[in-house]
């Protein structure tokens, strides 16, 4: 029988598994939804105990899917949101809901960090500045506005670390967690402790970072009981989710990039040195020698969810092929209606966590169609922002791959390869992150000798070409959809006061 990898995700909407074949087969996969909660403005929080039922249940499903597939697994993975936080007490029991990484609360810990930390060497030695995707200002608003929670916070992990430590018993940071939460030098390696010692923040609350290839632990008999696995089964540090999926998608060359249609919205730009900017994230591939500029919008595929589940009411499937043929109907720049993604502030590559959604141009005569095509649009000239900032640090994409939840969609494709004015291949039914950790797994147990061997899962795809007539339209709606941000934002920032 053949060996087989296990990977899981715990991605913004839903907890995904997958099990891979030696062959280069994907043998079986599935998922289990879960809420993203967000209750007051410009919060985003998810209940880490519902993932760990969710993987738990993925995990069974699989099993009882692939009969005996419990005996031929030689390696777990799992992948998930960054940097995302979860407090544990000393039991390492959960002790609020995780703050996700799109969370943008914490913008007076910010403000107070810009002023305390000497920001030009906390970018040379993180490769960004303090923004609202670090931990450090959301740990120091637990710890001014949650004090019963910070009084009892023992360990503080990532998503996918969470899984892994309740997988295995241990407790462990992957590297690129650390990378992307502004507290890690990314050239020696290690946490700023002076940075911690200035924020009053325990080094202790963060276990040791790892490479994510690296071998942590193995499946316990507490985790064998609740998944069905066997005891003894190697488990990885795993992936940050962005970086998995641009592994999935056969990104190892320099000049690849790929958009990841998520619940957030990453654009990741393959390179062959360190290489920063203000207006992006670094990451290190999990391909040696490889590395990352990452984009990262706060609102992508959730924006989607939200207008269909929020504002239509609507919960069918159904419902995207028949908002997909509303839209179709409107012709390309969606009748002068703009959007303004920022529904949750803004990550890259404005870092503005005072930002807000804004529909402009809003007329009667727009209807659903509209709306729900300018949506559509809004993400991708987000996409195309992160392209002209690689463009001014000299780097052209020579291919572009989509995937995740957006890229099953010809639609947004479509709307893709106008907007950027390139060739798109797109991975319709591509399980994404869950393969790229699976496949990591495997290769850190020696079934896979070569990280090449990832481009014979990538045989169904489809190519777009952009429409130069609509390109054309679609320059001039860009450049109105620029413009409008840097006429708000000093409104964005004065209604912020109001609250």
């Amino acid at each position: 029988m053949s060996r087989y990898a296990l990977g899981i995700d715990i991605g913004t909407t839903s907890v995904k598994a997958l099990l891979i074949s030696q062959e280069g087969r994907i043998i079986y996969e599935t998922n289990a939804p879960h809420d993203l909660y967000s209750e007051k403005i410009g919060w985003a929080e998810e209940n880490a105990e519902q993932w760990w039922a969710n993987t738990v249940s993925v995990i069974r499903q699989i099993l009882d899917k692939v009969p005996g597939a419990a005996s031929h697994i030689e390696a777990v993975g799992v992948s998930g949101m960054v940097p995302a936080i979860v407090m544990l007490d000393d039991q390492g029991l959960p002790l609020r809901r995780s703050i996700q990484q799109n969370d943008a609360r914490s913008t007076n810990e910010i403000e107070m960090l810009k002023n305390k930390l000497d920001q030009q060497r906390l970018y040379e030695l993180t490769g960004g500045f303090t923004n609202q995707q670090h931990v450090l200002p959301r740990l120091l608003w637990v710890k001014a506005n949650e004090p019963e929670v910070w009084s009892k916070t023992a360990t503080v992990l990532g998503s996918y670390d969470y899984i892994t430590y309740l997988l295995t018993g241990q407790t462990s940071i992957e590297v690129n967690w650390a990378v992307e939460s502004g507290m890690y030098d990314i050239r020696r390696g290690g946490w700023l402790t002076d940075q911690l010692d200035a924020c009053d923040i325990p080094h202790s609350m963060f276990p040791q970072v790892h490479a994510s290839s690296e071998i942590v632990g193995t499946i316990t008999s507490l985790a064998a009981q609740a998944t069905s696995l066997p005891g003894g089964i190697p488990v990885i540090a795993g992936s940050a989710d962005h970086v998995a999926s641009t592994l999935a998608a056969g990104i190892v060359e320099e000049g690849d990039l790929l958009i990841k249609f998520g619940g957030a919205g990453d654009i990741l730009y393959c390179t062959n040195q360190i290489v920063t900017t203000p207006e992006l994230f670094f990451d290190y591939h999990v391909v040696p020698d490889r590395y990352l500029l990452n984009g990262c919008m706060a609102a992508s595929g959730s924006l989607v969810k939200w207008y269909i589940k929020d504002i239509l009411r609507e919960s069918s499937e159904g419902i995207f092929a028949e908002l997909d043929a509303a839209a179709l109907q409107v012709k390309p720049g969606s009748d002068g209606l703009i959007i303004l993604p920022y529904f949750l502030g803004e990550k890259t590559p404005i870092f503005d966590p005072e930002a807000r959604g804004v529909m402009f141009g809003l007329t009667l005569t727009h209807g659903r169609g509209h709306i729900f095509r300018a949506i559509l649009e809004a993400v991708i000239y987000g996409f195309r922002h992160h392209i002209e900032v690689l463009e001014s640090l000299g780097y052209r994409p020579n291919k572009i791959y989509a995937t995740n939840g957006g890229a099953k969609s010809k639609f947004w494709c479509q709307i893709a390869a106008d907007v950027l004015k390139s060739d798109i291949r797109s991975f319709p039914s591509h399980p994404g992150s869950a393969l790229g950790v699976a496949f990591v797994a495997g290769k850190s147990t020696g079934m896979f000798t070569d990280w090449n061997k990832i481009h014979s899962f990538l045989d169904e795809y489809r190519d777009f070409s952009p429409i130069p007539s609509h390109s054309d339209v679609y320059d001039k709606s860009y450049r109105i959809y620029r413009d409008l941000y840097k006429q708000l934002q000093p409104s964005f920032a004065a209604v912020q006061k109001l609250y």
